[in-house]
């Protein structure tokens, strides 16, 4: 009778021998301007424009301080003004200094803050080329109508999970993006930011609050990273947006969550500012604020 143990050495040594180093090409792509200009009610825009990098590019901080994209032209028009928007060092919590092109409200009437129900058309001319992409803040949609926590256990320790109660309009086609801020950190996404109205049409429904994340740090605990700690001051900030938007955000969060999964289906992140990459998008946006007593 055979060793099987030697049978399976003898394949593994034909495998070994069969093996053959192969090379594959890829292809650089060509460089894109990156978009992304949001403008919320009550608020002045704000665009930051970057130019895309390699997917395989090795990335540190003087590249990606590199890869901001400068003295371009940005304008902001609704039906009856235009506003040109300024380049201008931003610092946004969390991220630090950061270059963005916002309105010079310095000068008389020379801004305008979003409005719910306009429409609004950002401009670009940056590397002698053109874009242009609308977006709308919605006039109506998803009513907040309360939030509230509940304790649960989770890793030994006692934790909270958020929920919200949400009226929807008898009109069909509602889109919401929702964000999170613990005590003064910087309002974040959850891993599922966004939700329409297709099965919830015309009900009050309650949905899941989960806590923002910081998508850029490794080792995440998906077990507690949805959760808030007892004695946190919880602000709620639930935006109402159009179709475009939703549909851009709706794939980052898919992309982002099926990241390294090999039985994931693809999919390609749709941006609505023709030619680039990104988006331009209005947020019609309502704060609710809780605590999470000890």
């Amino acid at each position: 009778m055979r060793n099987p143990l030697m049978i399976i050495v003898a394949a593994v040594v034909c495998l070994l021998a069969c093996e053959k180093d192969i090379s594959v090409n890829l292809q650089q792509q060509e460089e894109m301007l990156v978009v992304e200009g949001k403008f919320e009610s009550n608020r002045y825009p704000q665009v930051i424009l970057t130019h895309s990098l390699g997917y395989f590019s090795h990335i540190d901080p003087a590249i990606l301080l590199a890869s901001f994209v400068h003295k371009a032209v940005v304008t902001v028009s609704d039906s009856t003004r235009t506003m040109t928007l300024r380049e201008a060092v931003v610092n946004v919590q969390g991220l630090g200094n950061i270059f963005a092109y916002i309105p010079d409200t310095s000068i008389p009437f020379a801004a305008f803050k979003g409005k719910p129900g306009n429409k609004y058309t950002l401009r670009i001319n940056a590397d002698n080329k053109s874009y242009e992409s609308v977006t709308t803040i919605p006039q109506t949609g998803f009513q907040v109508d309360s939030i509230w926590w509940k304790l649960v256990r989770v890793d030994d320790s006692i934790r909270a999970r958020l929920y919200a109660r949400i009226t929807d309009p008898p009109e069909l086609g509602n889109y919401a993006r929702y964000f999170t801020r613990r005590n003064s950190d910087p309002f974040l996404s959850s891993l599922n930011s966004t939700l329409d109205d297709q099965v919830v049409n015309g009900t009050t429904f309650e949905i899941l609050v989960d806590a923002g994340i910081e998508r850029n740090k490794r080792n995440i605990n998906l077990d507690t990273a949805s959760l808030f700690n007892k004695g946190d001051t919880v602000t709620f900030k639930f935006c109402n947006i159009d179709k475009a938007t939703f549909s851009f955000w709706r794939a980052i969060d898919f992309a982002y969550n099926s990241n390294g999964n090999p039985f994931s289906s693809p999919i390609k992140v749709q941006g609505n500012v023709p030619g680039a990459l990104g988006y331009w998008g209005g947020y019609q946006v309502t704060y609710r604020r809780i605590i999470v007593k000890k």
